[in-house]
């Protein structure tokens, strides 16, 4: 029987204000860390454990800045001088220092630093790559080395990465493994190689890390379908929305398309916006959930031109699903006249749709009256039978699922997406075809629990399928289309 493994613990130290506590932020998934631009953030190490279902998996330990890293080296020397001790006693000297009260007095952000160390935590030093490298850092490695803790340093290039070589050549003369990596940009593969690349450093920590890298992998497979779930039960809730408003016998239901419209469009919004937080919420940002304004073309009004050019088919797609859907009508036809019709219901359906399929494209639904069964009217309002409005929702939620799947819990800005390109992640015709079949099944009059719960569950794993494929994507930034392609 296998021994039971300790968590790993690691300290991330570096000179203030290098993005110590973005990494942190990344490493622990945790958007409560403290990040700031003033020097001396962080003044007390506070630990950050990263626990996935209850279990520990490992802890990031964010510092305080290196302040006097040359005095505090130069106190260490003469330690070890006076006791006459040898390089195989630097790590017992940095502990006594740690514990020596003159020391905590003199040294204050130093000890914070060094405590974890020398209570066995590993270290990730940070520095930024944007900023040249100066002999002044050599007295911080030079401490470190001094621990004898297993250690990796890492290069933060905050803004530009102009001097990067030359910090790797300096690291590489202190630490055994060198990775330069963006603190805040980093995406999920990032923060996992980074954790087996750490795992090599010491062989006591290999289970535990790997063991960590399985658990993150099962629980972004698990995050993925939950946010699949989400999506699909969006779409099933908004292609079934209804709003009704009584009507007098001597009223027009005419006079109420307006008003209806107006609520329909409401609820669709904030059904949308409640998908939005609880897509937020499975991947662990709550900051976002209270910022959730600052999506701006998100929030770009669901039911513009401009946002259904931006996430709903392109031209020639929805024309073939319109063509598909009125031909279905077609044979319909076809069938009733026993063929007598040589098949121009299926070829009218076709031309029919098709223009329609276009030309009606950002038109959701009209009022239809109903009479009450006892007595009265009722005017209703949908629900939508437009082909473009569940692909306009399902790329909205995929366009924002994958700016939240890909985000750090280091970032502290606003989401942002280029309203000047017309952004999308593409759709293959198959996979249309397969999604049109769906919500053709979800929009059928009188669908029964049972059916609707089946069809949600078929809707939920194609879309699982497609955040699967958009994950190994480019960033959604990268993937604007240009205006005249998607005509």
């Amino acid at each position: 029987m296998p021994e039971p493994f300790v968590a790993p613990v690691l300290a991330v130290v570096g000179h203030p204000n290098k993005g110590k506590s973005s990494l942190v932020a990344t490493l622990a998934q945790d958007d409560s860390v403290g990040i700031g631009a003033d020097p001396g953030t962080t003044v007390h190490a506070r630990g950050y454990p990263m626990r996935i279902d209850g279990q520990l998996l490992y802890t990031l330990v964010d510092t305080p800045g290196f302040q006097r890293a040359r005095q505090v080296l130069a106190t260490l020397e003469e330690r070890a001088r006076e006791a006459g001790a040898s390089a195989a006693d630097h790590a017992r000297i940095v502990d006594e220092f740690v514990k020596d009260p003159d020391s905590q007095r003199r040294f204050p952000d130093e000890i914070e630093l060094l405590r974890p160390i020398v209570e066995g935590a590993g270290i990730l030093y940070v520095v930024d790559g944007g900023v040249p490298y100066g002999p002044e850092y050599e007295a911080e490695m030079a401490i470190l080395r001094w621990t004898g803790a297993p250690s990796m340093a890492i290069i933060n290039p905050i803004a530009r990465d102009d001097y990067v070589e030359a910090w790797h050549a300096a690291l590489a003369q202190f630490f055994r493994v060198v990775r330069v990596i963006d603190a805040v940009e980093a995406d999920f593969a990032t923060r996992r190689q980074l954790l087996l690349a750490f795992a090599e450093l010491e062989a006591s920590w290999r289970r535990p890390i790997v063991a960590a890298v399985e658990a993150l992998d099962a629980a972004r497979t698990a995050q993925r379908r939950e946010a699949a779930r989400e999506i699909a039960e969006l779409l099933v809730d908004s292609l079934s929305l209804i709003v009704e408003e009584r009507v007098a016998p001597e009223e027009d239901p005419k006079q109420y398309q307006e008003s209806l419209e107006k609520r329909y469009k409401k609820e669709l919004e904030r059904r949308e916006t409640q998908h939005r937080q609880s897509v937020q919420s499975i991947y662990e940002h709550h900051v976002l959930e209270a910022n959730a304004d600052a999506l701006v073309l998100l929030e770009q009004d669901l039911f513009s031109e401009g946002t259904w050019l931006t996430f709903g088919l392109r031209r020639r797609d929805l024309v073939t699903a319109g063509a598909a859907s009125g031909a279905a009508t077609g044979v319909v036809v076809d069938a009733a006249l026993h063929g007598a019709s040589l098949l121009l219901g299926m070829a009218t359906g076709a031309a029919v749709g098709g223009l329609l399929g276009w030309l009606g494209a950002g038109k959701l639904a009209e009022v239809r009256v109903i009479d009450r069964p006892l007595g009265g009217k009722l005017a209703r309002f949908g629900p939508s039978k437009n082909l473009n409005f569940p692909f306009v929702l399902l790329g909205r939620a995929r366009y924002h699922w994958a700016l939240i799947a890909r985000r750090s819990h280091a970032m502290r800005t606003s989401i942002v997406v280029d309203t000047e390109g017309a952004v999308s992640l593409p759709l293959e015709a198959e996979t249309r075809k397969r999604l049109e079949r769906s919500f053709s099944t979800l929009r059928r009059p009188g669908l029964s629990a049972a059916a609707r719960i089946e069809a949600t569950d078929v809707l939920s794993r194609m879309i699982e399928e497609l955040l699967g494929m958009d994950e190994t994507r480019v960033r959604p930034e990268e993937a604007a289309l240009l205006p005249d392609q998607r005509s």
